[in-house]
């Protein structure tokens, strides 16, 4: 059976991922991108990428919109294509979303709404928008994902993981630039869109966070009439920011301002931002508040995390490169291969090339990417909330500009920098942090003499030096578990061995018989060992990238 997305309904198993992955490289090869294999000089056109991505489908064009992240991977000219990518499909017939509204919500149509227009008002990869009424007159959107996507999902993910595999087999200098973990991070992400329950808990998020701010408005979600597949909020009537700008040139600054005070402080203080700011999602009302739509793509920052951004943006006003740099380390993944000396060296070029622009010409997005580049060069293995962070900057830095090219985006910076400074300087911040820290002190004070009376105890029992390793003891398992292997391979060697010189020396005899069994017998035994090492192999592959199989998200 087939969806309307063009992929299986079953679970993808191997024959239909060989399939999938033959279709692949049919259109790679149309759209002239195996050449790249050859080397840069072989590169295909910015247009042709973009056109192979379209034609795969959903999950890929999904991932080419991760790879527009990777401005640290991919030159400029393929940026730019990848972020025009048509983020569309056909529209789902209207007996289709009828159909999927009322099995999710349990009730036919017209006892859902008063009105449902037929016509979408958008149509997307995820999803399909249409405008209606509820029983009680309020205008509402409802946003009806599109059928059959778990499975789908299911197919191409379980596709990209084995193209990752056999690229990073093929090429090992892949291996640093972590595109299994990006297969794995993109998963999650295509899975947490998808469920409009936890869209519909950002949006509440938000809400609450920004209810007292009066320039900016959030739709409200109607719960009765919303699940995992169906999303019904309060209808947005205002105009996209772009389309609005073309239709008031110079009436714009106020709503730069806002959009720009809303962004720094979902990232800087509250810790949890809107991660796709791009001009469909952002609309001015005519009371001439923001509204922004759309939550499926959030970015999440703890506490510290947003210190070192602060730190980080900080020093780029500064121009300190060691500061930047100390910065940028402490939001980056673990890695003991970071070459910190050549990281520094072109942080300091970076910032150099920063100094002779006007303010208006400076980019925080760009010396983001810029600073990507270089940890990716320096063997840094960056975060995916900061890909997220420097492509919001990108799209966000690009609107206001077009609104407003005058725009002085370190003078904003710095009015929320000194704002979030006083907040965090204030007497009831600093009584927070100091009742804090003397519960801590107190558990300290009251733990300490019995830790030390245990450690006196197992220094007299010679327990010290005891040390719980369960990687090591796994490690040991995994060796243990080879040399068995190895110990009936070379059984398995000596019955073909022993079996051929048997058959060989004893002809027309049953002796021979014997022999000719028991070479069998040593095949079969070793083809079985190399099918479980080639399994756990993978096996062990797959679990360093995280869990091998689709699963979509219990629920909540």
């Amino acid at each position: 059976m087939k969806t309307e997305l063009g992929g299986s309904a079953q679970k993808g198993g191997p024959l239909l991922i060989a399939r999938r992955v033959a279709q692949i490289m049919r259109v790679l090869a149309r759209h002239k991108i195996l050449g790249a294999l050859r080397g840069r000089n072989h590169w295909p056109a910015p247009s042709e990428v973009r056109k192979a991505f379209e034609e795969l489908g959903l999950v890929f064009l999904k991932f080419a919109q991760v790879l527009a992240m990777r401005r640290d991977l991919l030159a400029e000219p393929y940026i730019r294509e990848l972020e025009h990518l048509q983020d569309r499909l056909p529209p789902i017939p209207f007996h289709t979303v009828q159909a999927t509204v009322e099995h999710q919500l349990g009730k036919p149509l017209d006892r859902l709404f008063r009105s449902f227009e037929r016509q979408p008002l958008a149509t997307a990869t995820i999803a399909q928008v249409h405008e209606a009424r509820l029983m009680d007159g309020r205008h509402v959107v409802v946003k009806v994902r599109r059928p059959g996507l778990e499975a789908v999902i299911a197919q191409d993910i379980a596709t990209l993981r084995y193209l990752a595999l056999l690229l990073e087999s093929l090429f090992p200098k892949l291996l640093n630039v972590g595109l299994a973990g990006m297969v794995v991070e993109f998963e999650n992400t295509l899975r947490r869109e998808i469920d409009f329950r936890r869209e519909a808990r950002n949006i509440q998020r938000f809400r609450v966070a920004w209810a007292a701010f009066r320039g900016v408005w959030i739709p409200d979600v109607v719960p009765s009439r919303s699940n995992e597949a169906v999303l019904t909020m309060a209808y947005s009537p205002g105009m996209r920011i772009d389309l609005y700008a073309k239709k008031h040139p110079g009436r714009t600054k106020r709503q730069c301002a806002i959009l720009i005070n809303f962004m720094l402080r979902s990232i800087l203080e509250d810790g949890v931002f809107h991660a796709d700011p791009h001009p469909g999602n952002v609309f001015v009302l005519p009371d001439g508040r923001i509204s922004l739509i759309d939550f499926g793509m959030i970015g999440e920052l703890d506490e510290p995390t947003r210190g070192s951004l602060t730190r980080l943006l900080d020093g780029v006003v500064q121009g300190d490169p060691t500061g930047v740099v100390n910065s940028y380390l402490e939001m980056a993944e673990m890695s003991s291969q970071v070459d910190r000396s050549g990281l520094k060296t072109r942080v300091r070029n970076i910032l150099l090339d920063l100094r002779g622009l006007e303010p208006a010409d400076l980019s925080f997005g760009n010396t983001l990417a810029a600073l990507l580049r270089a940890g990716t060069e320096c063997g840094v293995r960056s975060s995916p909330a900061f890909f997220l962070l420097t492509r919001v900057f990108v799209i966000l830095e690009s609107e206001l500009r077009r609104m407003d090219p005058d725009i002085d985006l370190i003078a904003a910076f710095g009015r929320e920098h000194k704002r979030l400074v006083s907040r965090h300087l204030s007497l009831g911040r600093i009584a927070r942090d100091s009742g804090r820290a003397a519960l801590e002190m107190e558990r300290f004070a009251l733990e300490a003499p019995g830790d030390a009376r245990r450690m006196l105890s197992r220094m007299a029992e010679g327990r010290l030096g005891t040390v719980q390793a369960p990687e090591l003891e796994a490690l040991a398992a995994h060796i243990n578990s080879d040399i068995q292997h190895l110990t009936v391979a070379v059984a398995g060697a000596g019955l073909v061995v022993g079996g051929s010189m048997l058959a060989a020396v004893t002809p027309q005899n049953w002796r021979s018989d014997v022999g000719e069994v028991t070479f069998f017998c040593g095949l079969l035994i070793i083809f079985v060992i190399g099918l479980r090492s080639l399994r756990r192999a993978l096996a062990r592959r797959f679990a360093a990238w995280g869990p091998s199989q689709v699963k979509p998200p219990p629920p909540e």
